[in-house]
């Protein structure tokens, strides 16, 4: 098989072809740069994805040709030692996606230190980062052209001092994961205003979980859209989302996601009454997803029965089965017909719900 593969590649890499894009499986092996033609074919490469387990020869041999790489994204594990170096030789390196493989616990502080350190140099042109670990150093005070940041947490970190009072004041989209709320509010506070976009998959473990919150509504003027996933209860959060609605007049989209199963508490009635009465009339676009399907239908009467003298309302709900997919769209309908509703759609479970693409 290893002889058929290495023909088939003699095929693709050879001194007729450039490629600009290259995706590298899983457990791959093949010495890529031992082939007659790879500098030709791939020193103007722009695009590299893989997912991380693989033979770290290959990943150094990409260091020794490609380097005019604009788009990295990886699986990094703790074997990825090919991988600084396939960083540190870029020149114009503007996208930089590093998701997390295998067990974090594995993976020695030393290991993501020097990956931070590999990113330092290129702080000046990335403009969009995703990272899947709690930072060692305070690397991201370096970003200040950063456009786009995603924190992603694989567990509840409480402290984490090397994220506090960074400052990213271009910083347009902020998507996080497992980010306490005192961190949270810090980084939003230090983003000078400029923040459009904000995802936060959060869980209401923390004391002050409003603090983040109040962080959007006193600055972030400009904000177009919000995505907020809430684990058990989150009710001290409903009471300023008046105060946000209020004061970023900007906002057209919204996605609430609430896994409220265990403690059933969660007031979808409260939370859509406030929506219905305080929406800026930019808002209009709405995703809407709960473990606890029944409290959704009867805040969505409300909603929908009070959302008076605005833009019809494009919705996506999440349901967990058929039936509940039949039910509410029979539901949706009924206020389509009535122009409320102008478009809207249903899935099942939270697919699709991690962004901000509509019906």
């Amino acid at each position: 098989m290893s002889i058929i593969r290495n023909e088939i590649l003699k095929l693709f890499i050879n001194g007729d072809k450039k490629y600009i894009h290259i995706s590298i499986p899983d457990k791959f092996d093949c010495q890529l740069h031992h082939i007659t033609g790879f500098e030709h074919c791939f020193s103007e490469l722009e695009s590299f994805y893989c997912r991380g387990n693989i033979d770290q020869n290959v990943i150094e041999g990409l260091a020794k040709v490609c380097k005019s790489i604009k788009s990295l994204s990886v699986g990094i594990n703790s074997n990825n030692f090919g991988i600084f170096k396939l960083i540190e030789v870029q020149k114009n390196l503007n996208i930089v996606n590093l998701i997390h493989r295998g067990r974090l616990k594995k993976r020695k502080e030393s290991f993501n230190k020097s990956l931070e350190e590999s990113l330092i140099k290129h702080a000046n042109t990335i403009q969009y980062l995703r990272i899947e670990w709690k930072p060692i150093t305070r690397f991201l005070s370096y970003f200040v052209n950063l456009l786009n940041l995603e924190i992603y947490l694989p567990y509840n970190i409480i402290d984490i001092n090397q994220l506090e009072n960074i400052s990213l004041p271009n910083l347009k989209t902020l998507r996080t994961r497992r980010v306490t709320p005192k961190v949270l509010a810090n980084l939003i506070e230090n983003t000078k205003g400029n923040l459009t976009e904000i995802s936060v998959l959060y869980s209401d473990r923390y004391d002050n979980s409003e603090m983040f919150i109040q962080a959007i509504y006193q600055n972030c003027p400009n904000l177009k859209y919000f995505h907020l996933s809430l684990i058990n209860n989150s009710n001290s959060l409903i009471s300023e989302f008046e105060n946000l609605l209020i004061s970023c007049q900007f906002l057209s989209g919204l996605v609430i996601n609430v896994y409220d199963e265990y403690y059933n508490k969660f007031s979808w009635d409260n939370l859509l009454l406030i929506l219905a009465k305080s929406s800026p009339i930019s808002l209009f676009k709405f995703k809407f997803f709960s473990s606890t399907i029944i409290k959704l239908f009867g805040g969505m009467v409300l909603f929908f029965d009070n959302w008076k003298d605005r833009n019809p309302i494009l919705i996506r709900v999440g349901v967990d089965n058929y039936i509940q997919s039949e039910q509410m769209n029979e539901f949706i309908n009924e206020y389509k017909m009535r122009g409320i509703v102008e478009k809207y759609s249903i899935g099942f479970g939270v697919s699709g719900y991690e962004n901000f693409e509509w019906v």
